[in-house]
């Protein structure tokens, strides 16, 4: 390249979760020039998941952290190129894709957008104050922090109920608040809440407050079909209220969902020729390991098929 020239990549990916690290395989397998930028830990959620049960290939399932590890090292060994950069807007130069990052802007002919969802904020008094001092959205980053104490987990889903689960090795005793008179999770991960000792459930509840002083002490929890309100003492608090995906930066760019989720056909390509997306940033039924590296494989054939007719 002449000085000043910036280098066009065919392919760049956003996001190194499952989907991206698949998509980064399949296009460097293919030989295609391909940059992944992600801004944190290559793995995306996966890093945090204590075990992972359901992916295909490990009969007694396996670590989220290791599964991550795995799937980095198969994506590198065919020459991903991967920068660890927070990206900030991507607009179109033409036919082209601009990526902008804090650092640095990056160009490239197809796009594949892997940013995933991140936990979603309850909203109440006390959550921001006490974020990092008894507020957590991830269990096996903080669980260990909490030896013997009592814990609250909010949410009833599989992301719920999971991190409960992982987190009665360190708790004393744990209660699980849900606003619904029925969980929503997986009948297995169901099965095993109900059968340990150390979780209570309180149902038709949600969190009002949260207090405390330094660190938290209580919540303040209210009853939605009787109106009561009570207070319930605790160390800490973990919240699992739903996912948001991290497509802020998207916004007039491509077509989103009322969710903010990007809308893509079956081919994985959104309402911009060229721009793609894979993954749980998706509008999706299943969000899960399985089916991000399902869309992360199919969004890369199809940028492949994308440059190859355009030549």
């Amino acid at each position: 390249m002449k000085g000043g020239e910036k280098k066009i990549y065919e392919v760049i990916i956003i996001g190194g979760g499952p989907a991206g690290l698949t998509a980064g395989l399949y296009t460097s397998r293919s030989r295609l020039n391909t940059l992944l930028i992600e801004t944190g830990l290559l793995g995306g959620q996966m890093t945090t998941t204590e075990f992972i049960e359901n992916y295909p290939g490990f009969p007694q399932g396996v670590a989220g952290d290791e599964l991550s590890r795995l799937m980095e090292e198969q994506a590198k060994r065919f020459g991903l190129e991967v920068v660890s950069q927070d990206v900030v807007e991507v607009k179109l130069e033409g036919d082209r894709k601009v990526v902008k990052t804090e650092e640095e802007s990056y160009l490239c002919e197809a796009l594949i957008i892997c940013t995933g969802a991140e936990y979603r904020k309850l909203g109440v008094p006390g959550e921001k104050e006490f974020a990092g001092k008894g507020v957590s959205y991830c269990a096996t980053c903080d669980g260990a922090f909490f030896q013997d104490n009592q814990i609250v987990v909010v949410g009833g889903g599989d992301s719920a109920l999971t991190e409960a689960l992982y987190l009665t090795k360190f708790a004393k005793e744990l209660t699980i608040i849900h606003r619904r008179d029925a969980l929503r999770g997986t009948k297995i991960y169901q099965e095993r809440v109900f059968a340990n000792p150390k979780i209570n459930l309180l149902w038709n509840s949600v969190i009002q407050e949260i207090k405390g002083d330094s660190v938290v002490r209580s919540v303040v929890v209210k009853n939605v079909k009787t109106g009561e309100v009570n207070k319930l003492n605790t160390e800490g608090v973990f919240l699992f209220v739903g996912l948001s995906p991290r497509t802020q930066f998207l916004k007039g760019l491509v077509n989103l969902d009322e969710a903010g989720y990007i809308i893509a056909d079956e081919d994985c390509e959104t309402s911009v020729k060229g721009i793609f997306a894979a993954g749980d940033c998706r509008k999706k039924l299943l969000r899960q390991v399985a089916t991000a590296v399902s869309d992360g494989a199919i969004a890369a054939f199809a940028a492949e098929k994308f440059l190859e007719d355009k030549k």
